[in-house]
């Protein structure tokens, strides 16, 4: 069999429950150059026996079982068999629309610049969606461009996971590893941070299923603070990576968490950016705080603006731009 122009890189752990529906969709792409290398990370249910059918089929599906040893472990396991020269994520509970594959290959052929694209998603079931979840979804469909993708890289991963599909030789190069947060997050922030572009094609062409047994809901990695210790490590390691000190917008529970992260790395804030009148011209552990007025007379970099929402992230991005500060460069958003 000829080399595909796509493999897709699908690990899977005791997933007979959805496999099915998510090889199917995989078997149904307008684009046919694609082979689906399916991990089984030693599962303890048929998962095993729903990719051998479909392997069986298909020569297009090829079956590769290991013990279980992790993710992390099966998904390196899987790029090492990936013949195409791209590689498209995918995992075992989502369903891909059948113009996926077609579209993020004709944008990365379109875009030589760009390592990787990932795409919108449509959370499901919808019934039992939180509104937290459908805002998440809400925020990742207003990012649609490479520089939207830096701009929103430390408020959460602006890619999800099983949208991607990168250059092969990229993502070979960089490989995934298991730092103790999410490795998913890991690698996109390690792609930025080596200079690569990760485009978005603007278009749903991902059901992402919410369920509890998914990694952002069970995972150790995926706990809030492991989160947090993400985004500081490779703030401090490029952004902040300049400067031990940086101005601070923001005193909720947020940006308290995102500075105590940071001050492991030896970055702390030499000042807080605050609205409350009675705290402005106060200290807080050494760092004087300033209201939005004196920011704007007296601009400074670099700014890290720690706040949960997007409006008031909105607004606070939409004041440092009036105030000629510039994003990525002089000041990021965060969450």
């Amino acid at each position: 069999m000829s080399a595909p122009e796509v493999s897709i890189l699908l690990p899977a752990r005791n997933a007979e429950a959805t496999l099915d529906a998510c090889l199917r969709s995989v078997a149904r792409q307008t684009e046919p150059r694609w082979e689906c290398i399916l991990v089984d990370d030693g599962s303890s249910d048929g998962t095993r026996a729903v990719g051998g059918r479909f392997a069986a089929r298909d020569g297009r599906f090829r079956l590769v079982s290991t013990p279980h040893r992790g993710l992390v472990d099966a998904l390196n396991t899987g790029l090492g068999h990936c013949r195409g020269r791209l590689t498209a994520r995918m995992d075992a509970d989502d369903v891909m629309h059948r113009a996926r594959l077609g579209a993020q290959l004709r944008a990365l052929d379109d875009a030589p610049d760009l390592a990787a694209v990932g795409c919108h998603v449509r959370l499901f079931p919808r019934a039992r969606l939180s509104d937290g979840l459908r805002t998440y979804e809400g925020w990742l469909r207003a990012i649609d461009s490479p520089g939207r993708v830096r701009a929103e890289a430390f408020v959460e991963c602006p890619v999800v996971h099983p949208t991607l599909m990168a250059r092969t030789e990229v993502l070979r190069a960089t490989g995934y590893r298991d730092a103790g947060w999410p490795e998913d997050y890991d690698l996109v922030l390690r792609l930025l941070g080596l200079g690569h572009q990760i485009g978005v094609v603007p278009r749903r062409l991902l059901s992402w299923r919410d369920g509890p047994r998914r990694l952002w809901r069970v995972g150790e990695a995926y706990r809030l603070e492991r989160i947090a210790a993400c985004k500081a490590a490779f703030l401090a390691a490029s952004f902040l990576a300049g400067t031990d000190r940086y101005v601070l917008w923001g005193h909720g529970p947020t940006a308290k968490t995102l500075r105590a992260a940071l001050a492991v790395h030896g970055k702390q804030p030499s000042h807080v950016v605050e609205v409350h009148p009675r705290r402005i011209g106060q200290t807080i552990r050494g760092a004087r705080v300033i209201s939005v007025d004196d920011l704007a007379a007296h601009p400074r970099a670099p700014v890290v603006a720690a706040v949960a929402g997007e409006r008031p992230r909105r607004e606070i991005r939409d004041a440092l731009l009036a105030f000629g500060l510039h994003e990525t460069r002089d000041f990021v958003c965060a969450a």
